[in-house]
Parts: structure tokens; sequence; C-alpha cells
């Protein structure tokens, strides 16, 4: 079970790293990157940095590169922030939550086009043998003058 206090730390880490790369880090290569997740370590050492980037595959080159050098600085003003003894070491892991995203939606799509096939062959269909299939006990013959 994690800890409240290392969920709020990584919370904090989260909204530091976000602004330190919105305002201080201007390296050209950096792409618009969101971070989505920080998880942290049971000892607190290293924190696990996720992250999404709107673009292409260079784009998310560039930025992952950018993302590396600006590491330290990164490092450092978490540690001032955060005043802890040991300053995590922050890994920067692009996230797949666009590419699961979207291969489900794809999923999702071909099974909504195998049910419209099956519900179209289902309006056309026609039972194999009776209408109702279920036995039912012969009614008596009516018998001579009674009607």
């Amino acid at each position: 079970m994690a800890s409240p206090y290392r969920d709020m730390k990584a919370e904090r880490i989260k909204e530091i790293v976000a602004a330190m790369l919105e305002r201080r880090v201007k390296d050209p290569r950096l792409g618009f990157v969101t971070i989505t997740d920080v998880r942290l370590s049971a000892d607190g050492r290293e924190a696990s940095v996720f992250y999404t980037v709107l673009g292409d595959a260079s784009d998310l080159k560039g930025t992952e590169a950018a993302l590396r050098s600006a590491s330290g600085m990164l490092r450092t003003t978490v540690g001032q922030k955060l005043g802890l003894k040991f300053t995590p070491t922050l890994k920067f892991i692009p996230d797949a939550l666009e590419d699961d995203a979207s291969y489900l939606e794809e999923i999702l799509a071909a099974a909504r086009q195998k049910d419209a096939d099956v519900a179209a062959q289902a309006a056309t269909a026609q039972y194999a043998g009776e209408a109702d299939p279920y036995k039912r006990p012969e009614e008596p013959a009516p018998e001579p003058g009674d009607e």
C-alpha cells in the first residue's frame, strides 16, 4: 500500500517539474510536453516522471533529449523546493497512454463493426425449422356433433 506522504511528495514533484519546464527550461528541442504522472520508489530515491508530447516521433526524440539534458537542473530545483535530505533522481519515461488509447479505439471500432454485421444478418435471418420449435401437446380432434 502506498503511503499518503509518498503520494503527496510525488504530486509535489510533478507540479515543480511541470512549472520548471514551462518557465525555466528554454531548450528549443523541448516540444509541447505534459507531465502526466510521477511515481516514487519505496525508498524515495528514484522518481519516474511520465510525460506526453504533442507531435510526431521527431518531437518526441527532441523532447527526450531536452529532458535528459535538463534533468540535473530539475533535480536540483526539486531538492531545493522540497527540502529533502535525499533528492530523488528523475527518470523521464514517455507515457504510452495515447498509444494504448488509440489501440483500444481501434479494437472498439472493430467490435462495433462486427456487431453491426451480426445485426444486419439477424434482420434477414429465418428460422431453420418451424417458427415455434417447441412441441405442444396435440389438441384432441373435435368429436362429431360438438360444434
